[in-house]
């Protein structure tokens, strides 16, 4: 038998690298397609899910910031217009930096909450416990 050093070496070899940049959270990319003059896309779900928030909430941030109108289907974005893949990424790392990194500890670890009372929203950090109102929704 070889000995667990080897064998240790040997398993380190075959692990594949990591490909990310060491950061816990990595802001999701939109994959996509056009078909005639709408923009399709196609994992708006997962982004969704990926930075914890409701669907229709990164729906009516992306409609609103890409000025254009749209409607989820399943799984899918359908945008009414072509709009670039690098503006739709440009505004999904805007959307991230106002609703879902905490400013004060700069990790995703966050929930928006609605205050009934003042009719605000707030984004409260689970991680350090900081609160903030969202400037806009």
């Amino acid at each position: 038998m070889e000995s667990y050093e080897k064998l240790l070496d040997e398993a380190f070899r075959k692990i594949k690298k990591s490909e990310s940049n060491g950061e816990r959270f990595e802001i999701p990319k939109a994959e996509g397609h056009f078909e005639g003059k709408k923009t399709i896309i196609t994992n708006f779900s997962q982004m969704a899910s990926y930075l914890r928030r409701k669907p229709e909430h990164f729906q009516k941030f992306l409609l609103k910031e890409l000025a254009s109108s749209g409607q989820i289907e399943g799984e899918r974005l359908i945008l009414n217009q072509k709009v670039p893949s690098a503006k739709i990424n440009q505004k999904i790392e805007e959307y991230a930096k106002e609703f879902v990194i905490c400013k004060e500890c700069g990790k995703p670890d966050t929930e928006l909450v609605k205050d009934p009372e003042q009719r605000v929203t707030f984004i409260h950090c689970l991680a350090c416990g900081a609160k903030r109102p969202v400037s806009r929704i």
